[in-house]
């Protein structure tokens, strides 16, 4: 029997049972956003990789208010959110050039949510097919790259006009 190896499944299953803070609360405080996978902030959400992502190029946005429920948001931070949606799309689609894309929302815990008290959307790029036998079986995903290089190839796909959009949106 041929193995594939996934050793990043164990970390992220060894840093959910020690979980006690909010990602989304901590990572952008901490400035290092390279580090954090941030690619982009706006002055009320921001848009980072899944570090275990289901598809390469999974993003996920979030505001930088901790609220656990969509109908907590503010309407300017509703607005930012889909408004960074809508941009990175485009980003996606000139990146990775997908079939289509599921963009949803877990919210609280019993639908799923790692998270729970912090919304945040996800956008992950589908190409027919990408689905095998490996998720269902296994349990495991199989990723064509690495986070790094999602990360590089989606950052430098966004450009100035739509960096310096970014901040100044809303």
């Amino acid at each position: 029997m041929d193995r594939l190896w996934s050793p990043w499944r164990m970390e992220y299953i060894q840093r959910a049972e020690k979980t006690s803070g909010c990602i989304f609360c901590e990572k952008p405080r901490e400035r290092r956003d390279k580090a954090n996978l941030i690619l982009a902030r706006g002055r009320l959400s921001f848009v980072m990789l899944n570090a275990y992502p289901y598809n390469s190029g999974h993003l996920m946005i979030a505001p930088y208010r901790h609220v656990g429920q969509p109908t907590l948001l503010r309407d300017t931070e509703f607005v930012e959110i889909f408004r960074l949606l809508r941009t990175f799309i485009s980003v996606l689609d000139r990146t990775y050039a997908p079939s289509g894309y599921n963009i949803g929302m877990n919210v609280g815990r019993a639908s799923g949510a790692g998270i729970p008290g912090h919304i945040h959307l996800h956008v992950v790029p589908r190409w027919a097919g990408d689905t095998n036998f490996m998720p269902v079986i296994s349990s495991t995903k199989v990723l064509p790259e690495l986070l790094e290089q999602s990360y590089e190839k989606i950052y430098a796909a966004l450009d100035e006009s739509i960096k310096s959009r970014l901040i100044n949106e809303t």
